[in-house]
C-alpha cells in the first residue's frame, strides 16, 4: 500500500463583513425612517446586538430580523451555525420532528438542507423524491448531513438582511467586555481577528448566543455552573453535594472516509501513549479502557460493546460506529459519484472530561480543547493502526481524514462541541420536576406511561430529548434516563435582575440534570428564535421583561403572537 500524507490545506478568510460604507458616512436625520444600521466610527448601533452565531444565535437573528429589527451578530469562529456546522454535528432530534416539534422557521431549514442535496447532488431518483430523505443514512439522526450543507442553508437564509442592511455579521470576533448601568447591558466591546480591529456595539437589547455563556459574566447577570444539590433542587437523579465545577464532558468532532488498498495513517499524535492506555476513574466503573470498542451503557452503566467497520456494514449485536453518525452515504447516490461514505466522528471515545471548561480562565479553557484535539486525533490513530477487527487483524490504515470537509487545516473541528455552559438565574427554573418521567409520574401519581410533562402557562416553544449526560469533568458516569415531551418556559429565558440581556443557546434557567434535554438542536433554535420574537415584542411593550412575565394577559397575547408565526407552544398529544 502507498502512504499517503493529509490532503488539502483549507485557507480560510478573515470571515469579516464589509459594512456599506453608506452607513459610515452619513448621520440621520430625525426625519429619517430607522431601517437600517447606524456606524460612527468604531460604534456599531442596531436594535439587538447577538454575541455568538452558532444554531440559537442565526434563530435569534433571524426571527429579530423578520420581525423588523436591526442586528449585529458576532461570530468567534468563520463559520456560523454552532452544532449544525463549525461543530460538526448532525442534528439530535426526537422521532417526531418531520411533523411537529419544533418551530415552522426550523422545519423550514431542515427542508433547505434537503433540496440543496436534490439540486446539487447526483441523487438516486428513489432518494430524490424522497421528502424524508437522509444524506448519511445515519443511526442517530434522520437528517444527518455535511457541516457545510447547513452552513450554506443559514447563510441563504440570513444574505436577505445582509444585503438590506438589516444585519451585521461579524465572524471571527469575540467580546471583550461590557458596559453597564444599573439593571442594563450598554454596550458590548468586540475584537475581530486576525486584524486586531475593536468595535463598540450599542442596542437596547442583547442576547448571549455563545456556546459557554460568555457573556453572564462580563454583564454582571447573575448565573450558575454545574451541578446542583439535591437539597437545592429536590430532583430525583441530582448529586448529594453540589459542585460548580462538575460539567459534561465536550468533543472535538472530526470527519473521515475511507479508501481500500491505501494508507492514510497519521503521524502518532503527542499524546497517543497517554490516550491509548487510559482508563477512565470515575464515580461508578467505566468498561475498561477509553480507547476500545467499549463504553459504559448510558442506562445502566454496565459494559456495552460496539462495533466499527468503515466499510458500513451492520453488524450483528452492536452498533457499528461507522454509521452511528454517518454524514453522506455513498448509496444514496448515482453509481460511482461517491468511492465511499463520510462519517462525523462524535464517539464516546473521544468525550474529553480531564477538565472543566466552564468559568475557568481561557489558559485553562485553551488547555483543556488542545488536549481534546489530542484525544480525538489519538482515536483516529487507533482507528488506523489498532482497532480491531472482525478477521483479527488490527487497524484500518486506508481511514482518511477529512479537513475539507470540516473546513480546518488540522482535520478537526473549528470549535469543541460544548454540551454545558453557565446558566442564568432565571425567574422559573426548569427541574426534573417538571420534565423527568419517573419524577413527573410519582407527582402526578400515575404510571410512568402515563405521565406528561408540566403545562407551563407561559410556554414559548416545545421539545425533545430524554435526559442525556455525557461523562463529566466532577467524575460521573452518564447520566442518562427519561423525560417527557416539555415547553420552553417564557420564565426560564428572563434573568432574575437584568432587563436588556437574554440567554439565546444552552444558557437558559435549567438546573445541571435538564440541561441534559434542552441543549439539542431543535431546542437550541426554538430557545433562540422565542428570544427574537420576544426582543421587539418588548420594545413595542415599553415594559421590563419582568413586568411584563407578570403580567398574565400580556403573556398570552405574545404567545398569540409567536404562534402567527410559526412557533407552537403546547404539543399535539392526539397525533403522537
Amino acid at each position: 500500500m502507498k502512504r499517503r500524507n493529509f490532503f488539502g490545506n483549507l485557507v480560510a478568510g478573515s470571515g469579516l463583513v464589509l459594512l456599506n460604507p453608506i452607513y459610515a458616512s452619513r448621520e440621520k436625520s430625525n426625519n429619517d425612517k430607522e431601517d437600517s444600521i447606524k456606524i460612527k466610527g468604531r460604534t456599531i448601533k442596531a436594535d439587538l446586538v447577538i454575541i455568538g452565531g452558532g444554531t440559537g444565535g442565526c434563530a435569534t437573528a433571524l426571527a429579530a430580523l423578520r420581525n423588523g429589527l436591526t442586528v449585529i451578530m458576532t461570530e468567534e469562529t468563520d463559520w456560523i451555525g454552532g452544532q449544525l456546522t463549525q461543530q460538526g454535528v448532525p442534528p439530535d432530534e426526537h422521532k417526531w420532528i418531520n411533523d411537529f416539534g419544533a418551530t415552522a422557521l426550523y422545519r423550514e431549514f431542515r427542508k433547505k438542507v434537503r433540496a440543496y442535496y436534490r439540486n446539487n447532488y447526483p441523487l438516486k431518483q428513489e432518494y430524490a423524491e424522497n421528502e424524508r430523505f437522509n444524506p448519511g443514512n445515519a443511526s442517530v439522526s434522520e437528517i444527518s448531513h455535511e457541516p457545510k450543507v447547513s452552513l450554506r442553508v443559514l447563510e441563504t437564509m440570513l444574505d436577505p438582511y445582509l444585503s438590506a442592511g438589516k444585519l451585521v455579521l461579524l465572524k471571527d470576533t469575540v467580546a471583550l467586555d461590557a458596559a453597564t448601568l444599573g439593571n442594563k447591558v450598554q454596550s458590548v466591546r468586540v475584537k475581530t481577528q486576525p486584524s486586531g480591529e475593536i468595535k463598540n456595539l450599542v442596542a437596547p437589547y442583547f442576547a448571549d448566543a455563545t456556546e459557554l455563556g460568555d457573556l453572564l459574566p462580563m454583564t454582571g447577570t447573575e448565573y450558575v455552573c454545574g451541578a446542583e444539590a439535591k437539597s437545592d433542587t429536590g430532583e430525583l437523579h441530582a448529586a448529594e453535594i453540589a459542585d460548580p465545577t462538575n460539567n459534561q464532558a465536550f468533543t472535538v468532532c472530526f470527519a473521515m472516509d475511507y479508501r481500500p488498498n491505501e494508507d492514510w495513517t497519521i503521524d502518532k499524535p503527542e499524546e497517543y501513549e497517554f490516550w491509548r492506555d487510559y482508563k477512565p476513574v470515575m464515580k461508578s466503573p467505566w468498561a475498561g479502557k477509553l480507547l476500545e470498542l467499549n463504553y459504559s451503557n448510558p442506562r445502566t452503566l454496565l459494559p456495552k460493546d460496539l462495533g466499527f467497520d468503515p466499510r458500513g456494514n451492520h453488524m450483528k449485536d452492536v452498533l457499528n460506529l461507522w454509521i452511528y453518525r454517518r454524514i453522506l452515504a455513498k448509496d444514496n447516490f448515482e453509481d460511482g459519484f461517491l468511492t465511499g461514505d463520510i462519517t462525523l466522528v462524535n464517539y464516546p471515545q473521544n468525550d474529553y472530561f480531564l477538565g472543566n471548561v466552564v468559568d475557568v480562565s481561557v489558559k485553562e479553557v485553551n488547555h483543556h480543547f488542545n488536549r481534546g484535539k489530542q484525544l480525538s486525533l489519538s482515536l483516529l490513530y487507533w482507528l488506523q493502526t489498532e482497532a480491531p477487527r472482525a478477521d483479527g487483524g488490527r487497524g484500518w490504515p486506508g481511514i482518511r481524514l477529512r479537513p475539507d470537509v470540516m473546513g480546518t487545516n488540522d482535520g478537526l473541528a473549528k470549535y469543541p462541541y460544548i454540551r454545558e455552559a453557565r446558566r442564568i438565574k432565571p425567574l422559573f427554573r426548569i427541574t426534573e420536576h417538571h420534565v423527568g418521567r419517573t419524577q413527573r409520574a410519582a407527582i402526578q401519581r400515575v404510571p410512568e406511561a402515563e405521565a406528561s410533562a408540566t403545562d407551563f402557562k407561559d410556554s414559548v416553544g416545545i421539545g425533545y430529548y430524554h435526559i442525556d449526560l455525557h461523562p463529566s469533568s466532577g467524575g460521573d458516569n452518564y447520566i442518562d434516563f427519561s423525560s417527557l415531551p416539555f415547553q420552553i418556559p417564557l420564565g426560564a429565558l428572563i434573568p432574575q435582575r437584568m432587563e436588556n440581556i437574554f440567554p439565546a443557546n444552552k444558557n437558559i434557567g435549567t438546573t445541571h440534570l435538564t440541561n441534559g434535554c434542552y441543549r439539542l438542536h431543535p431546542v437550541e433554535w426554538s430557545i433562540g428564535e422565542a428570544i427574537g420574537m420576544f426582543v421587539p415584542f418588548l420594545m413595542a411593550s415599553g415594559r421590563s421583561p419582568q413586568e411584563l412575565y407578570k403580567d398574565s394577559s400580556a403573556v398570552e397575547k405574545f404567545q398569540k403572537l409567536i404562534r402567527s408565526q410559526g412557533v407552537d407552544t403546547h404539543w399535539p398529544y392526539d397525533s403522537m
